[in-house]
């Protein structure tokens, strides 16, 4: 849109109007904010109060109630995903049967929950949110039933009939309520509900249910027993497909012709006119369409009307036949005074065997990507999906994954049900993956750890440098010394290990001791990742050494760290200050030939020192030079004495 002066404006709830939004884009959300000065009640130009809008893709993923379903049909992916593609005909058509259906009882569990869940609250806002949802979820499982019958079930002419009747009769929620009120009754019969009872089984197909109730109507009025008597043996004789082999299509045809027939006779005959309610029964059973739409009320919608109509004209319809009977029931039952619902568009595009658009309508209508995303992964499982291909190369199955995981991966800890969609994704569950995880807060160790182990499961060596790299920067910032050394090392960042290694060296310099002792101790071949590491490795692998009174070991690493020029420069006067108790043992430790290396390591020093004149100044530092140069000069006169001779003289 565009307002009077041209500028562009776009309308949020709540936004005050002729105001600029600007828009920022998260990996779920979008942010939505006022960025100019508004007019209204502060004056001409006066600032006002700016505000936030957050509008989410996918906010159904943030409702508690709602985890059962994420979770629980998490796993029956994965257990399709894995099944054994190998299985053939009639035993892969049962397990993908029994997948859907495990799909659809954690429906019905979760709209269980959600329905107690709205009885139990108190506050009318969170009640209005839960019915709303049990609504959703009800046509959810309306929707994904009816898919399981034509699509995964693929069921053929006769059994069709049998399952939309169980179809329609397990989504009538109000019929068992008033079954019970007129059943507890003194005197059912006379009962106000009563024949709307009866007739709502006759509509249903539940003819032994509708013949018992009018059995206790017969004992009440003996003058009503021959009427109920032929009624009750119409109904009884009433031929019904078979869901085993045991009958073929044209036998059940020719039985229902004769007992249309024999029903046209008594009806013709006046055999019901005295009683209305039988005779629209009978009318019923003849599959007069007026008669069954005088009891629009009791079927409520168009397509109980329809499943109806079939039940008592057209029992063995095929499948292919559906769309014409369903769009003249919808025709017929609406009647021109209402538009279809979204609802009445979607169930009408599955009787007419447009999956596609059945999935296209669900995006647009449902309030999240779940639906879409599990029903289209198993309806490309049943191979009936295999050649639709999206405009940019993906499949619709993908698509509709990567979306819902992607919505996943803004929750918190749902998210790691999000890594199993991406991972099934071939085409671009990969790269969805490595943008996704990148943005994953990382607010403790155990979740880092969590996300780290992902990714090297998955050999995103990027991540897992990047991974490491955060969690040690955060560690040092923190001061904990060993947690950023570990982090580095596993990252294999030389540079930030060798950092963190002056810091140790730092520490001790100043403490003399070292922190986290044990994980310098046991750093192996992790030390070679930087010279600073190996440096610190070593010089630690020197103090042990001493401490286990292994003097000649320690005096010859501590000669190797100098000489090799594995030492920082700046940490030689400390080496050679830990040379000082060696010189003074009892024992001659160091060999004529290590003393001179040390006396050459000493000048070294004190020649090379870019700070030599402030070196000289410095009184606690001059005070070492000396007290070294005489320990070293003791300790090559007790080793020449000891030896006998100088070498090389």
């Amino acid at each position: 849109e565009a307002d009077s002066d041209g500028a562009p404006s776009i309308l949020v709830p709540g936004a005050v109007p002729r105001r600029q939004l600007c828009f920022a884009w998260g990996p779920a959300e979008v942010l939505v904010c006022e960025t100019l000065f508004g007019r209204a009640g502060t004056g001409e130009g006066a600032p006002s109060t700016s505000r936030v809008f957050v509008v989410r893709r996918d906010q159904d993923i943030y409702i508690q109630t709602l985890r059962k379903l994420f979770n629980e049909s998490h796993g029956i992916f994965m257990g399709l995903q894995r099944s054994e593609e190998e299985l053939a005909g009639k035993s892969r058509k049962a397990q993908l049967v029994q997948v859907s259906k495990n799909y659809r009882s954690v429906i019905r569990a979760c709209m269980e929950d959600m329905h107690q869940a709205a009885i139990s609250t108190r506050d009318p806002a969170l009640q209005g949110q839960y019915s709303t949802q049990v609504s959703i979820l009800s046509a959810m499982e309306l929707i994904w039933n009816l898919c399981e019958i034509l699509f995964v079930e693929a069921a053929a002419a006769g059994p069709l009939l049998l399952r939309l009747l169980d179809w329609v009769r397990l989504h009538v929620c109000d019929v068992d309520s008033m079954v019970r009120e007129v059943l507890s009754s003194e005197n059912p019969s006379k009962h106000k509900l009563f024949w709307n009872v009866v007739d709502i089984f006759v509509l249903q197909g539940r003819m032994d249910e509708a013949r018992h109730l009018l059995s206790k109507e017969a004992s009440a009025n003996p003058t009503s027993m021959n009427m109920y008597k032929i009624l009750d043996d119409l109904m009884k004789k009433m031929p019904v497909p078979s869901l085993g082999n045991t009958q073929t299509l044209t036998e059940l045809e020719l039985k229902w012709q004769h007992w249309h027939e024999e029903c046209q006779r008594y009806l013709q005959d006046g055999t019901f006119a005295s009683n209305p309610h039988m005779e629209s029964i009978c009318k019923i059973l003849l599959g007069d369409e007026d008669a069954i739409l005088e009891k629009k009320e009791l079927m409520t919608t168009w397509y109980h009307f329809l499943v109806t109509r079939l039940l008592y004209s057209h029992p063995t319809v095929k499948p292919m036949e559906l769309r014409f009977y369903a769009q003249s029931s919808m025709d017929l039952f609406l009647g021109g005074e209402s538009s279809p619902e979204p609802l009445d568009m979607i169930l009408m595009a599955a009787f007419e065997f447009e999956m596609h658009q059945v999935i296209k309508e669900c995006s647009i209508v449902l309030s999240n990507w779940w639906f879409v995303a599990h029903l289209t992964d198993l309806l490309d499982h049943c191979k009936l999906l295999q050649s639709h291909n999206l405009y940019f190369g993906s499949n619709m199955r993908e698509f509709l994954l990567l979306e819902y995981a992607s919505g996943l991966f803004s929750h918190h800890s749902l998210w790691q049900l999000g890594v199993d969609y991406f991972d099934h994704c071939p085409q671009y569950g990969r790269v969805y993956l490595e943008l996704h995880i990148e943005r994953i807060p990382l607010s403790t160790e155990q979740k880092a750890l969590k996300v780290l182990r992902i990714c090297e499961q998955r050999q995103m060596h990027e991540q897992v440098r990047s991974i490491c790299k955060i969690m040690a920067m955060k560690a040092l910032r923190n001061n904990r010394l060993g947690s950023a050394l570990s982090w580095s090392i596993r990252a294999k960042d030389a540079a930030f290990a060798t950092l963190i290694s002056d810091r140790f060296l730092k520490d001790y310099c100043e403490r003399g001791c070292f922190s986290d002792l044990d994980l310098i101790d046991n750093l192996g071949p992790s030390m070679l990742l930087s010279d600073r590491l190996t440096f610190l490795g070593k010089y630690r692998e020197f103090h042990r050494l001493y401490g286990e009174k292994r003097f000649p070991e320690a005096a010859r690493l501590l000669l190797t760290l100098m000489t090799a020029h594995i030492a920082p420069c700046s940490f030689w006067m400390t080496l050679l200050t830990d040379a000082l108790p060696l010189l003074e043992q009892k024992e001659v430790i160091f060999s004529a030939e290590q003393t001179y290396e040390l006396m050459r390591c000493l000048e070294d020093l004190t020649a090379g020192n870019p700070d030599k004149q402030k070196f000289q100044d410095d009184d606690v530092e001059t005070t070492k030079v000396e007290m070294l140069r005489l320990a070293l000069a003791r300790n090559l006169a007790r080793v020449i004495v000891k030896e006998g001779t100088v070498e090389g003289s």
